[in-house]
């Protein structure tokens, strides 16, 4: 017998699809977010709020964001800087995304997730091929961005495909996930390329590590793939060249570029962790440091880097995090990757899992991935739904 829907219900369910498909433009979260938090207030959500605590990823993002608004007491006054550590706490819409989903709920997520995911898509691709443009300028969406969620989403749809029982929908999977390779392969975010192809060769190995000749094929699949895609890239053999061009000028003592700036960042971030350990330098601080520390540090060696590039952060999640709020922070981040497998290993989606994960913290390591405008809160819908998967299955299976 079907029920009609309540207006509550409705609400709710237009507050998951619009967050979903809404966080690719920034001012969208400015009434997404609220509506979301809205529809958990009125399903209760803190009557249930001890369900989603004891999850160690709620956990995680719960006590890094304390440790930060308790950093802003050595650190930046809430009125002054760029206040870009306030990216960190948009981890938190986790809670209610995970709240608020149940069997009924979770096809209304899946829509909104890939009607912006494709949307998005079509728009990159658009760019790349009518105009010759790197991004999405219209969405305010950098190539680096828009690689980001090309690797995310080829890892799902490897991650899928390895947990797949159609032969035939696993086939498919893997050919989405090429076909975004394929595309990420003329974006210019060389790192984001190689974590994407990292963690799926990983992915690959966790699902046939006992059938090694499987394992073989896909990896010498993908190898070809990468070959083929390397060669008719223009963007990627252009991005070879400014390595082969950023370690020249480095071998002249010129830091002025793309590799160049994050070595000099990376030596002034641990410097800087070394010197206060407990509490790094206040929450807010990390780019004041930089600027301010660089006119001695090292008689001055990396002074001139301001002029090259603005300073925004450490390009690198630990450094990032070491640099607010100390080894405290550092230990929290590594307690958050560990709660972010969890999350989908709990739930018989492990190799999807470690493969996402794995790619947050290679990506990380170069960029300051968790701050990435959108790539937090796609990954984190994605953990919702995969926390929930077994609430789709029948009982029994």
């Amino acid at each position: 017998m079907q029920t009609s829907i309540t207006r509550q219900e409705l609400f709710i369910r237009f507050a998951l699809v619009l967050v979903c498909a809404g966080f690719w433009r920034g001012e969208v979260n400015l009434l997404s977010i609220p509506l979301l938090v809205i529809a958990w207030l009125m399903d209760g959500g803190l009557s249930r709020l001890n369900q989603a605590l004891k999850v160690p990823l709620v956990q995680a993002i719960l006590l890094l964001c304390a440790l930060l608004l308790i950093g802003l007491s050595w650190g930046e006054w809430l009125d002054s800087g760029r206040m870009k550590w306030v990216k960190y706490l948009t981890l938190l819409i986790l809670v209610p995304l995970y709240s608020l989903l149940n069997k009924e709920r979770i096809p209304w997520m899946i829509g909104g997730l890939a009607a912006g995911y494709v949307i998005v898509l079509g728009l990159g691709i658009y760019q790349w091929l009518a105009i010759g443009e790197q991004g999405i300028p219209l969405l305010k969406m950098s190539y680096l961005s828009f690689s980001a969620m090309l690797g995310a989403g080829a890892i799902v749809s490897a991650g899928l495909a390895c947990v797949s029982r159609s032969v035939m929908l696993g086939i498919v999977l893997w050919i989405v996930a090429l076909a975004l390779i394929f595309v990420q392969f003329h974006q210019y975010g060389r790192v984001l390329l190689l974590a994407t192809l990292i963690a799926i060769v990983f992915q690959a190995y966790l699902r046939y590590k006992i059938d090694i000749r499987k394992f073989a094929v896909i990896f010498i699949t993908l190898l070809t793939a990468a070959g083929i895609f390397a060669y008719s890239s223009p963007a990627f053999q252009e991005r070879l060249l400014l390595v082969k061009s950023d370690i020249e000028l480095l071998q002249q003592g010129n830091y002025s570029s793309s590799l160049g700036y994050r070595l000099a960042m990376w030596d002034v971030g641990l410097h800087a962790i070394a010197e206060r350990p407990l509490t790094g330098y206040g929450t807010g601080m990390p780019e004041r440091y930089f600027d301010t520390a660089i006119v001695t540090y090292k008689n001055g060696l990396y002074k001139d880097l301001p002029a090259f590039q603005k300073t925004a952060h450490y390009h690198n999640d630990w450094i990032e995090i070491g640099m607010h709020v100390g080894v405290p922070g550092m230990l929290i981040l590594l307690f958050l990757y560990w709660g972010w497998y969890r999350a989908f290993e709990k739930n018989g989606l492990g190799i999807l899992g470690a493969g996402l994960v794995s790619y947050i913290v290679l990506a990380g390591l170069t960029d300051a991935f968790l701050i990435f405008s959108r790539m937090p809160l796609l990954l984190l819908a994605i953990t919702a739904l995969a926390m929930v998967w077994q609430q789709q299955k029948p009982k029994g299976t």
